[in-house]
């Protein structure tokens, strides 16, 4: 007997809606105070109804707990993003999906900041039409190493080994992985674009006809054919030497992307 295909997750826009954003792959990190600038500015002036973020908010993250220490500090960069996502939620309807730097995001930072935690993917109804939502990591299947990687690192017995180390260990390790990352970025090696075929099918079984996701830093609109599409969220780097913000807004006349820098 075949296995079950598992169920996708939905969540249904309420009629109020009448605007939703979505942004990914801001990799907020202290050290880019540019990008936090560009992100807290947004945050605090859109006028969307609900705001989706689908992965990689942070550049790391290793535990809820980094927020709590030195709670209130002013270098505390953690406690800050998390101030700013709480008084967000508490104006319209925010959302976090985990994306392959920020998958240790947990609980007990969506209760504190009044985020619902979305699984990947989800679909998403509005305006009489389904959206799939992803981050779309999972999603490539070109990139062996990463999803074995992340088959791992995505398990409960891996998290629990992995948060009970001392955050001053955690955060070394996090540094250590970035630092790999980074070389493979300036050595040019290519990266796995998304699966088209996974798309579609992906897309099949959600009775979906649009994937929005972010992860790859390509921005564009992708025709997987058979009458499915994809589009793709632009990163965030308000210090490039072509500053980056970008925000994909959906309201009753469709999608557009909206440049915020």
């Amino acid at each position: 007997m075949p296995s079950a295909v598992p169920r996708i997750a939905e969540l249904h826009a309420p009629p109020s809606w009448g605007t939703v954003d979505f942004i990914s792959d801001l990799h907020l990190q202290a050290a880019d105070a540019a990008t936090f600038a560009a992100w807290r500015d947004y945050m605090e002036s859109t006028t969307a109804d609900a705001v989706f973020i689908l992965g990689d908010l942070f550049e790391v993250w290793v535990g809820d707990d980094a927020v709590d220490v030195a709670a209130g500090a002013q270098d505390n960069f953690e406690d800050r993003c998390a101030r700013l996502l709480g008084q967000t939620a508490a104006r319209l309807a925010l959302f976090f999906m985990h994306g392959n730097r920020d998958f240790l995001v947990g609980p007990h930072l969506m209760a504190r900041c009044n985020t619902t935690l979305l699984a990947d993917p989800t679909v998403l109804g509005f305006n009489n039409q389904r959206w799939l939502l992803s981050h779309g990591d999972a999603l490539c299947l070109g990139d062996v190493d990463y999803l074995q990687f992340r088959r791992e690192v995505r398990s409960p017995a891996w998290q629990r080994s992995f948060l009970a180390r001392p955050l001053a260990e955690r955060q070394a390790i996090a540094r250590g992985l970035r630092e790999q990352s980074e070389a493979r970025k300036q050595s040019g090696a290519p990266y796995a674009d998304v699966d088209s075929r996974a798309a579609r099918e992906q897309l099949k079984a959600a009775n979906a006809q649009i994937l929005i996701h972010g992860h790859t830093h390509r921005p564009a609109v992708h025709d997987l054919g058979h009458g499915y599409s994809r589009v793709v969220l632009s990163d965030w780097d308000a210090a490039a030497a072509v500053p980056r913000a970008e925000v994909l807004r959906l309201t009753a006349t469709g999608l557009r992307r909206i440049p915020l820098l």
